[in-house]
């Protein structure tokens, strides 16, 4: 049964007879600082069992697919690194398409230089870059370095940013992210930022081309009821929101809309979807 949708956003909610294509979000999902979740890893088994493709999308800026993979599959997770679509991997396809050539400068939480390929990052921090790519918060978000990317946008330089959360769940609770320092930036710099992970259109269409599905025919689940499941929803797909991860009720109840299922956790979706099946 479908959730109700809110009364300002009208929204068909579509049959999910049809369903062959999941997409799941890692952080708050499967795992909280990458340990896995309760009952996430039989959860993933059982949907690999049904015969159902699968995409991890995840906004993390912190890990190379390859790294994430290994972690994920060190704990038990049937995943590989083609299974995963990072927000770096969507950013390095947006700027080949959009800025072929351009010099870049990137302001990120860790290393992920091996899955920007084809872009070209800057070392000297005082050449005005063609871009600007803000990705995942960290220790490297000093004054000095905001203030830095500042210059860079009154001097022209295009904003691109990975994601706009404001903050991700972490074992020691919930940590600030850069979608926080983003409007800041955004605000003092009088530009807006071209979003390349959720909750872009072009990042869950990616993950729906990679399993060779239609929005009706995938469901998407998240924690981030904004930028995981109404984001998807407007693209067509079916959204899942978990109670666990970054969820917060007062976030829920409070959203531009309303999710098509609302999940105590992942560990609970198989069930959902057999129900489809079934019915």
């Amino acid at each position: 049964m479908c959730e109700a949708t809110h009364p300002r956003t009208p929204r068909y909610c579509p049959d999910m007879d049809a369903v062959r294509a999941v997409l799941i979000d890692i952080d708050g999902v499967l795992t909280v600082s990458w340990k896995p979740l309760p009952g996430a890893i039989e959860a993933l088994h059982r949907i690999r069992d049904a015969s159902l493709g699968v995409v991890l999308l995840t906004n993390t800026t912190s890990r190379t697919r390859a790294s994430i993979a290994a972690t994920l599959g060190a704990s038990g997770f049937p995943v590989s690194a083609e299974d995963i679509l990072t927000a770096p991997t969507a950013t390095a396809a947006h700027l080949t398409d959009h800025c072929p050539g351009a010099r870049c400068s990137l302001l990120n939480s860790g290393d992920i230089r091996e899955d920007l390929v084809g872009v070209t990052l800057l070392d000297d921090t005082d050449t005005v870059p063609d871009v600007v790519i803000v990705g995942g918060a960290g220790p490297e978000f000093d004054y000095a370095a905001l203030n830095r990317v500042f210059g860079h946008l009154q001097r022209g330089a295009r904003l691109v940013a990975m994601h706009r959360n404001l903050y991700w769940r972490t074992d020691r609770g919930l940590d600030l992210d850069s979608g926080a320092f983003l409007l800041g930036l955004e605000h003092a710099a009088g530009t807006r930022a071209e979003i390349t992970g959720k909750p872009a259109p072009a990042f869950f269409e990616a993950a729906l081309t990679r399993l060779g599905a239609g929005p009706g025919q995938a469901v998407m689940v998240g924690d981030d009821i904004e930028s995981d499941v109404l984001a998807a929803q407007r693209t067509g797909i079916t959204g899942v929101l978990v109670k666990t991860g970054k969820y917060l009720p007062e976030t829920h109840h409070a959203a531009s809309a309303r999710p098509d299922h609302v999940l105590d956790s992942v560990a609970d979706l198989p069930a959902l979807l057999d129900s489809v099946v079934r019915r």
